[in-house]
């Protein structure tokens, strides 16, 4: 085979199309009207003998030939396009961009503090904006480009061409009011059940990680409120018989800010939440946006191993 005879062009229009889904997101993105883009994907379909996409009514979808394609093609242009961009990369410090972030309160309190900063040391010329995932995968939103990384704890099952990097693991601890007259007590599972809770829901549903680990136990709580943040419930606990459930680094930081909360552990076993980064692939090579995926995964790290090492200060009984 004569391979001077290929156009290899059509591999990136099949990568293009394989990650968008969208004829339109894939003539905006490769900077072709979408006459021109039809007429490629006649040749790219020529040149495979096989339709490859087929429009439904969401778009794209990939035949069973371009799947199987997509393994390698899609890894092999990756691979040249990484060679063009760290060839021609440019200093960070001359960036002028806009990176959105989707996540959630409790990821943005740990995060942006550091981020912000190290940001503007590196590449002062870039924004940062956040905003909330109420709870969802974030999925139109990275697609169309308008999200460049979701970070959270319950993502499950996620489309196979998109990147994800787990991040950090955190336990689930159980905050409370010193004065609260029965926790306060005893930390058993009884003296649990017998408290009123609040709880963080971002769709809201009231039953949590707690809910469903009592629930195999044939127990049950009473859960009065909810609310869609992460760090406004620990205050509305204060001075309360009322217990919340939270991840530990939340009861880390109002323990050492309000000497009234203390922190323990669950008293049913609970998964830990399991927190990654999640990425389109358009966005995979591009330099500013791989050193902040980096930036995030590093300052997580450190946050987590200081949690760590603060937790045991405020855990009662352990002395380290």
């Amino acid at each position: 085979m004569n391979i001077a005879s290929k156009d290899f062009n059509l591999l990136m229009l099949f990568t293009v199309l394989y990650e968008e889904r969208s004829l339109s997101r894939a003539s905006v993105r490769m900077n072709l009207s979408q006459p021109a883009l039809s007429h490629k994907l006649k040749k790219l379909r020529a040149e495979f003998d096989d339709p490859l996409f087929v429009r439904t009514g969401r778009g794209l979808a990939p035949t069973p030939k371009a799947d199987v394609m997509a393994q390698e093609v899609c890894t092999l242009v990756k691979s040249l396009e990484g060679f063009y961009i760290r060839s021609s990369e440019q200093d960070l410090a001359g960036r002028t961009d806009t990176i959105r972030l989707y996540s959630t309160d409790f990821i943005e309190f740990m995060l942006l503090p550091k981020l912000i900063r190290r940001v503007q040391e590196q590449a002062p010329k870039v924004r940062i904006v956040t905003c909330n995932t109420t709870g969802e995968f974030p999925l139109k939103a990275l697609e169309n480009g308008d999200c460049d990384i979701a970070i959270a704890g319950f993502f499950d099952a996620l489309p196979n061409h998109f990147f994800r990097q787990a991040l950090s693991s955190f336990a689930f601890v159980v905050l409370s009011d010193r004065s609260n007259q029965y926790w306060g007590k005893a930390q058993t599972l009884t003296n649990f059940v017998r408290c009123k809770h609040v709880v963080t829901t971002l769709n809201g549903d009231f039953k949590g990680i707690m809910d469903k680990a009592l629930d195999a136990e044939g127990l049950s709580r009473d859960v009065i409120a909810g609310a869609s943040s992460f760090l406004t419930l620990p205050h509305v606990i204060k001075a309360s018989d009322m217990l919340l459930t939270c991840l530990e680094p939340i009861a880390v930081h109002m323990c050492s800010v309000a000497s009234e909360l203390m922190m323990h552990p669950t008293p049913i076993a609970a998964p830990q939440a399991q927190i990654e980064q999640v990425w389109h692939p358009r966005t995979h090579e591009d330099p500013l946006r791989r050193w902040l995926r980096q930036e995030i995964k590093a300052i997580l790290a450190e946050h987590a191993g200081r949690c760590e090492q603060l937790a045991k200060s405020f855990t009662p009984g352990n002395k380290g």
